[in-house]
């Protein structure tokens, strides 16, 4: 018995958890936040003793890892009980423990713990402020058991719980129309992509005959099932995908999921749940490697979105719109290096971008927090000075998140950069490339406009302050981590923490990638992100929009078309106008006057005109009722001698 055999209890512990702060919360002193808290704080404890044993134990664990020879070193933990039989099928449920489950928990529990932290100070006087807390739990526990999961049902029905979860806490401020409507949106959109999750994964249970995804991999390398059933399967499978992780066409609800508390958006919309199509991309790597062109859809997707969530954030004047760009670009990033089958960089850029960017949307809420509600960087500017804290973290958060050596940033884009070199060559690189420039442009933007030059508002200015250390705290932590986490892709940090060497040799799918610095590649990195940093700071030092609205004056419609964010909600709006509605009155009308009027109220007319005509030939006498009956055998004697003729 190992501790990793319990690894379910670190999603146990949050479930129990919300419902404790559900029920009883509204009468707990401060609502029961020290408990959510506690709790978090137990999952994370857990969450090192289950990543120590399991490193430590090596080869002692039971099951065997997919792929390669030199995987046995960590063989992949499970533990399952039967749920069901019916007939020759048996549904069987639990926990698959792997390098990847162990970084997923590592980043999960981290980042909640450091959210639950600062939501004190962030959330304290909130209404509803135990609500809050009940359902940041609900969906840790969700998201824990997502990645636990060793069956597709179990992670379907934990995907679901996070998207419902995710809906609540977007609209947790109902009274303000723009949240409940941001919250709809977000759930429709990914629900989209979640209804082809599903049906991805039912295709893929029949085929296989059984949900445990493993077997279904198996079953998919093996041949087992058809080529193009496959390809439809895993299609399905990753439309999911795109609708979580907010992929063009889906990623139109991420930006305004911003409506939600600032440690939701570092929570559930910049570190965990958006990375749950990542992690599932990334879990089912071998059946896509085997699907057809399925590869080359998941990096053109992940092209695609890097570069048109790029040039939008660069129009974008909210902080936190801001930064949910640069979410999606990230996580476009991700899928192209998923797609150039290399899930070791796509899975270290997750960790190294879930810590920074982390860092910057709770320093994004401190900002918010210390200037009473504004997030306008129209409204900003000059803040160093008054929240050198916040300023300082926000700053490493900024150079890791545009790449800057030798920052958690820098190592991980520079793996991704060079796996899609090695896969799609010079054109795929090129596209990348240019991603990352303006990633380092409107970052530096950011931070420029918000904490440089002088204050726009002087009025917001004098009232800031530097936030208490309940939040600067976990922006500290953070910032430690944005700093360091990138160095594990080295062996020696790797083997001293008890890897076989660098993460890249931790966590792989076929075979281990020892990690070794391209100088050539490198210097093109650091280069990459000068370019932006620079160009950024020549257009906006000292807070200046001079030079900025010179550029969109030269070319006012492609500034407006970045500005409207290529009019995808204006394109959304008129196909629900003029086609969903128009599709909706046809139904409406056939129903009306077909279904209702015609099937439904014309029976019933008629049966009412016939019994109002029929009635008058019951008169009740007896006499009339006998002539009847002799006129009937009368015309019937008529009939029979007539027809025989």
């Amino acid at each position: 018995m190992t501790i990793t055999e319990h690894a379910y209890l670190l999603a146990a512990i949050p479930a129990g958890m919300f419902l404790l702060l559900a029920l009883l919360g509204r009468y707990l002193p401060r609502g029961g936040d020290y408990l959510g808290v506690l709790a978090t704080g137990t999952s994370f404890g857990l969450m090192i003793a289950v990543v120590a044993n399991y490193v430590q134990n090596r080869g002692g664990l039971g099951g065997a890892f997919q792929h390669g020879l030199e995987a046995q070193e960590f063989p992949a933990w499970t533990n399952s009980i039967e749920w069901s039989t019916v007939g020759d099928f048996v549904l069987r449920m639990g926990i698959y423990v792997d390098p990847i489950t162990v970084l997923m928990l590592g980043v999960i529990t981290t980042v909640a713990l450091m959210v639950n932290i600062f939501s004190i100070g962030y959330m304290k006087g909130e209404p509803r402020y135990y609500w809050f807390f009940a359902v940041l739990q609900l969906f840790v526990a969700s998201m824990l058991m997502l990645v636990l999961a060793d069956n597709l049902l179990l992670l379907l029905i934990s995907w679901e719980l996070v998207g419902v979860c995710s809906f609540l806490l977007i609209g947790f401020y109902w009274e303000k129309r723009s949240a409940t409507e941001a919250a709809k949106k977000a759930f429709i959109t990914t629900r989209v992509g979640d209804v082809g999750l599903f049906i991805g994964v039912v295709l893929l249970g029949k085929a296989a005959g059984t949900f445990n995804i493993q077997d279904v991999i198996h079953a998919a390398q093996e041949g087992h099932i058809g080529s193009t059933y496959l390809f439809v399967s895993m299609m399905f499978l990753f439309l999911g995908a795109m609708g979580k992780s907010a992929q063009v066409p889906f990623h139109v609800w991420l930006p305004d999921a911003m409506e939600g508390p600032t440690p939701v958006s570092a929570l559930i919309h910049a570190a965990t749940m958006v990375v749950a199509g990542v992690y599932l991309t990334a879990r089912m790597l071998p059946a896509f490697e085997v699907a057809g062109d399925m590869m080359l859809i998941i990096t053109l997707v992940g092209l695609v979105t890097a570069l048109l969530t790029g040039f939008i954030a660069l129009a974008q004047t909210d902080i936190k719109k801001v930064l949910a760009y640069s979410t999606v670009g990230q996580l476009g990033f991700m899928f192209v290096a998923l797609g150039s089958g290399a899930p070791e960089a796509a899975m270290f850029h997750l960790m190294t971008h879930a810590f920074f960017k982390a860092l910057l949307f709770l320093g994004s809420g401190s900002v918010i927090h210390a200037t009473h509600h504004h997030q306008e960087m129209d409204e900003l500017g000059g803040l160093w000075k008054k929240m050198p804290i916040t300023a300082t973290t926000f700053l490493i958060g900024s150079l890791a998140l545009a790449g800057v050596f030798p920052l958690a940033g820098f190592w991980s884009k520079d793996e991704i950069l060079h796996s899609t070199l090695d896969w799609g060559g010079g054109w795929a690189f090129i596209l990348l490339a240019f991603a990352a420039v303006l990633t380092a442009f409107y970052t530096t933007r950011l931070f420029v406009r918000t904490f440089l030059g002088k204050p726009k508002d002087q009025h917001i200015y004098e009232h800031t302050h530097e936030s208490s250390f309940v939040m600067t705290g976990p922006l500290l932590f953070l910032c430690l981590l944005a700093i360091v986490s990138g160095f594990v892709v080295f062996q020696d940090v790797g083997k001293a923490i008890g890897f076989p060497g660098g993460i890249t040799e931790f966590i792989f799918v076929e075979h281990p990638h020892v990690f070794h610095i391209d100088w050539a590649l490198a210097g093109t990195s650091i280069a990459i992100g000068v370019i932006g940093i620079f160009s950024a700071g020549w257009m906006y030092w000292g807070g200046s929009t001079v030079r900025s609205t010179k550029l969109a004056e030269w070319q006012p419609g492609l500034y407006d078309m970045i500005t409207n964010k290529f009019y995808f909600d204006e394109m959304y709006q008129y196909g629900i106008d003029r086609g969903l509605l128009g599709f909706s009155f046809i139904v409406s009308w056939f129903d009306r006057y077909v279904v209702n009027d015609t099937g439904v109220d014309g029976s019933a007319q008629i049966t009412k005109y016939s019994g109002s005509v029929l009635k008058y030939a019951q008169t009740g006498k007896v006499p009339n009722y006998a002539m009847g009956v002799a006129i009937g055998v009368i015309t019937l004697a008529v009939v029979g001698l007539a027809v025989r003729g």
